[in-house]
């Protein structure tokens, strides 16, 4: 998990080729740096190299005309070369390496010509200089990295270490991957819930910040579903656990943050492409600086030229960019996270950059999905009692919130041998026999295709019709409220320029038009089965242009194919379904909609900060290549030139977590 983590950043030298050579380069970069068993950075253990090359390199540059007049300069070898070895040994190690491997042009190759260039014209504290200084870029580098890291490893923290099972009359701590659908488990105040349950026994408080977010304790009771990873804070819970360990809520979360690299925005791949032209080019113009001077300009020194070849590669090593550019991807990725937005690799931060229009679900995404039995009314015969009691045996085998709901109005004992053939009929409702009786639920349209005769059409709110051996029985009218911050949540991305937003439902005309009036909705379609919310998505991708993009975010499982068809798939994390989060780019734990426009802006300042990162490294350094051809740079200003630029953007992309 670390080792992943890490190689999005910090793989400076071989950023340009493909995955799987970066993570065998990230790999030998682990191997060349100090950190502990654990594979923390440690750094203690990074600057102790560091103070052992200080006190072999201060000496020697304060001596340095001393040992330099030594025979044959040997007390100045003696002291330069082991600091060149100490600062630059995993430099040239990689170099090495990617030569053995075919990989000649990168930032590594660059480096070793120009100092062992340096070395053989004696110039070793330059050398020296140019190793020790890229050490210290890579000791930020890897400070930043742990500090982006930090922002997600609170999400490893939370992993539940241990469930408790009641066995004989005493409780026994067993691992969680143990632990069996049904099992009842007992949580004690202070503990992590370990698996996703639904409480039996008990009432309390539990801490939900791992999984969204928030910092405000959410109150839980009989009946209530919770998730691993939250922390229980007062009263003993008895929960029945639902899901086992690996496809709980903390361990899909984990699995999201351990992928989410794997995906590089279009901004990193132009850079791989770029460094990959760039670096032999370099190599050449120097080879030229060295070579064709002292052949036409009369009076030209070799050494000189040689010299100012040298500084010119030490100049032209694109250390601020490979490092930066990922850095800041990481950091935006990292800072998403602590707000509770999980975002699976830096590709789909780019997209967010040109969402135009966002398209909203309705049920549980821009309402609760808390729904309450408002409403019986009987017909043919049948009481308010019996409808009801029809309804929740229908219901029985159902995880829809309009199911719960009416079973829990109903509040009865369901057999579940009472119910047979059932079949849920997607879009439209469901049938099953109960008591030998072929009973359907479901929307008005249902009652069509079924050829049921009923008055009641046009019903306002979400309405269950009934029928019975195609006789109609009555319906139910389900309440919904709408999310506190709804409202909110489209304001804000009309604040930040979204163009357009769209709500597309199954539910009535009458329904959806009043949550569109309510919320301020540009345009809503009403009364859409699965495959016609995909049909309504591809119209808007048709319509918004080449280089505008369409978000949509829902939370059921009937959302998922749309989710996975929009340009970038945004799912309600904390409630909703297991196939939406795992078919979504984009995860809000807080099943919050105003994260939406929080998230588009999270992925502005992260490219905007990458951007300002190029044009600084290729400004700097297009101004230093310039003078060190003219001869006016030395070593020294190569030395600022490649790690000095790469330290700052380091600095500036680290600005992404915040």
């Amino acid at each position: 998990m670390k080792q992943k983590l890490h190689s999005e950043s910090s793989g400076c030298c071989n950023c340009e080729h493909d995955h799987q050579e970066n993570h065998n380069h990230v790999h030998n970069h682990d191997e060349n740096h100090n950190h502990d068993h654990s594979g923390e950075f440690n750094l203690k253990n990074e600057v102790l190299p560091l103070i052992v090359i200080f006190s072999l390199y201060a000496p020697g540059v304060i001596f340095e005309n001393q040992l330099h007049n030594t025979f044959y300069s040997i007390g100045e070898y003696l002291v330069f070369i082991p600091a060149y070895l100490l600062s630059g040994w995993s430099v040239l190690k990689t170099a090495g390496h990617n030569i053995l491997r075919g990989r000649v042009f990168d930032e590594t190759f660059l480096m070793v010509v120009a100092t062992l260039g340096a070395i053989a014209i004696h110039k070793l504290p330059e050398a020296v200089g140019v190793m020790l200084f890229y050490k210290i870029g890579e000791l930020f580098q890897d400070i930043a990295v742990s500090r982006s890291r930090n922002s997600i490893k609170a999400l490893l923290e939370v992993r539940p270490d241990y469930a408790n099972i009641e066995t004989k009359g005493e409780l026994k701590k067993v691992s969680p991957k143990t632990i069996n659908i049904g099992d009842i488990i007992v949580v004690k105040p202070g503990e992590k819930i370990p698996l996703d349950g639904e409480i039996i026994d008990g009432n309390s408080q539990v801490d939900t910040s791992a999984l969204t977010g928030e910092s405000v304790p959410r109150t839980v009771r009989l009946g209530e579903t919770v998730l691993a990873g939250m922390i229980n804070k007062m009263g003993v819970l008895s929960i029945r656990v639902t899901k086992l360990f690996d496809n709980s809520s903390i361990a899909k979360i984990l699995d999201l943050v351990q992928n989410a690299k794997s995906k590089k925005a279009e901004t990193e791949k132009f850079i791989t492409k770029f460094a990959r032209y760039y670096t032999p080019i370099v190599v050449f113009i120097s080879l030229g600086v060295a070579l064709l001077p002292p052949l036409f300009i009369s009076g030209a020194s070799s050494s000189e030229w040689i010299y100012r070849a040298l500084i010119l590669l030490v100049i032209s090593c694109p250390c601020g960019l490979v490092i930066s550019i990922p850095l800041g991807y990481f950091g935006g990725v990292g800072g998403a996270a602590r707000r509770g937005i999980l975002v699976k690799g830096s590709t789909f931060l780019d997209v967010l950059n040109s969402v135009n229009t966002v398209v909203f679900d309705k049920t549980g995404t821009l309402t609760k999905g808390i729904f309450e039995v408002a409403k019986i009314v009987p017909s043919n015969g049948y009481d308010e009692q019996e409808l009801l009691q029809l309804a929740a045996k229908l219901e029985s085998h159902s995880n829809h919130p309009i199911a719960q709901s009416i079973r829990k109005a109903y509040g009865g004992k369901i057999d579940d041998f009472e119910v047979r053939d059932y079949e849920e009929i997607a879009g439209y409702g469901i049938r099953a026999k109960v008591e030998n009786r072929v009973v359907i639920a479901g929307s008005d349209r249902l009652l069509h295709i079924e050829n049921v005769t009923h008055d009641n059409c046009q019903l306002e709110g979400t309405v269950i019709h009934l029928a019975v051996d195609n006789i109609y029985a009555g319906y139910i009218v389900i309440a919904d409220e709408l999310k506190e911050d709804a409202r909110l949540a489209i304001q804000a991305l009309k604040g930040i320029g979204v163009k357009k937003t769209v709500m597309l439902t199954g539910d009535n005309q009458a329904i959806a038009s009043r949550v569109a009036q309510q919320l301020g909705i540009d345009a809503y379609e009403a009364e859409l089965l699965p495959e016609e919310k995909v049909n309504a998505i591809e119209k808007l991708l048709n319509t918004v242009g080449k280089h505008s993009k369409v978000a949509f975010v829902g939370d059921g499982i009937n959302d998922a194919p749309v989710i996975a068809r929009a340009d970038v798939g945004i799912a309600m994390g904390g409630l909703g379904s297991d196939a939406a989060i795992e078919t979504a780019d984009i995860v809000i734990m807080t099943d919050a909609p105003s994260k939406v426009a929080e998230a588009i802006q999270i992925a502005r300042k992260t490219r905007q900060i990458v951007w300002q990162n190029i044009g600084f490294a290729l400004g700097i350094k297009g101004v230093f290549i310039g003078l060190g051809i003219l001869g006016v740079a030395t070593m020294w200003e190569a030395v600022f030139a490649d790690v000095g630029v790469a330290i700052l953007a380091i600095f500036n992309a680290t600005r992404a977590i915040k």
